[in-house]
């Protein structure tokens, strides 16, 4: 395998530049916040308190995010449906991390002309997981700017707000040694690692739209496409029930940048590869791209959407009720005592 940050940077993305952009941008951030902000910057949410409006303890948690290069897919298949209900799932799952109900969803659509077809077919999207995640969608901005994207390409963000209880707050500090790693099947790629990804099959591999992989029998951009899961019906029920004291979403950064988020100090998370099947769309990336384990679990979900971190003697309890909900679950590590930080074993 080739230098493992070799593969992703060729593609274009640059880890140690976003992790340092983010790193100087923490102080501005934090400097325009009030009493209300809970927590720090650089969690899956930003949780804000309206006791002070209200006199009622609640938190509104918000996230943003964009599709990305996911979006690549839909311009080479003319497929435009998919990308809204990638984008809604995709921050569903981040202000779940925090324990969070979603209530309103904002979408931003930027494109260089406008086609009423494909912006139907985007919104469609969009409508249809507000839906089944009951989230209202309340407004949003289509921007149209000539001259700024290629001809037949737009770009996609939105902005979810959802509300928990102070007291019902998932931000990981019950976390403890012995505490069980409970990991939730992912679609595929859901919305990261596709610059790594269209690189591997459409530059190196020379493929194009309708040809097959080999490890999984399907068509490239078909398992590209797949939607990303929302595990909001299946995890709710947990959080109801006070069984979960941590949930990570897997997303760019992928194990050891998105569990390292949950683990309060003093605790290392050791995670163990071998303990569920890794999909065969990653192992097609690997193969033609050449990229190292390592880099593979810090840039994609490799199978994995979501973690729960839970105590041991609940763990046979969250497996079986996930099971029940018909998604593929397994668990996947542990916590110990140790500097926080996140141990990728491979197996």
């Amino acid at each position: 395998m080739k230098n493992p940050a070799s593969e992703y940077a060729k593609s274009g993305v640059d880890i140690k530049a976003s992790d340092k952009a983010k790193l100087l941008m923490k102080k501005l951030v934090e400097g325009t916040f009030n009493g209300n902000v809970i927590g720090g910057h650089g969690g899956f949410g930003g949780l804000y308190s309206i006791k002070e409006l209200t006199g009622v303890d609640k938190i509104l948690v918000g996230s943003t995010d964009s599709v990305g290069t996911k979006l690549k897919l839909a311009f080479m298949t003319g497929r435009h449906d998919t990308v809204g209900q990638d984008l809604v799932n995709h921050l569903v799952n981040d202000i779940l991390c925090c324990g969070a109900k979603p209530m309103f969803f904002f979408d931003y659509l930027g494109l260089g002309s406008i086609s009423p077809d494909t912006v139907v077919d985007i919104v469609k999207g969009l409508v249809k997981a507000c839906e089944e995640n009951n989230t209202v969608l309340l407004g949003g901005e289509t921007a149209e700017l000539p001259g700024f994207y290629n001809e037949g390409e737009y770009d996609l963000a939105g902005f979810i707000i959802g509300w928990v209880d102070k007291d019902r707050i998932i931000d990981g500090k019950l976390i403890k040694p012995g505490d069980k790693i409970i990991g939730l099947a992912s679609s595929g790629l859901h919305t990261n690692g596709y610059s790594l990804a269209r690189r591997a099959f459409f530059d190196i591999a020379g493929m194009k739209h309708g040809d097959k992989i080999e490890e999984t029998g399907t068509e490239v951009t078909t398992e590209l496409m797949k939607v990303h899961y929302s595990y909001l019906d299946v995890v709710t029920p947990l959080l109801d029930l006070r069984l979960i004291k941590g949930i990570s979403h897997i997303t760019g950064g992928g194990f050891e940048g998105n569990i390292r988020r949950i683990i309060p100090d003093g605790i290392s998370a050791v995670i163990k590869t071998e303990t569920w099947p890794v999909p065969g769309i990653f192992k097609a990336i690997q193969r033609i791209a050449s990229v190292s384990d390592s880099e593979m679990y810090r840039v994609f979900n490799m199978g994995i959407g979501m973690v729960l971190v839970c105590n041991t003697q609940d763990s046979g309890k969250v497996i079986s009720f996930i099971k029940d909900a018909n998604i593929d679950v397994y668990e996947i590590g542990f916590c110990e005592k140790g500097r926080r930080r996140v141990v990728v074993e491979f197996g």
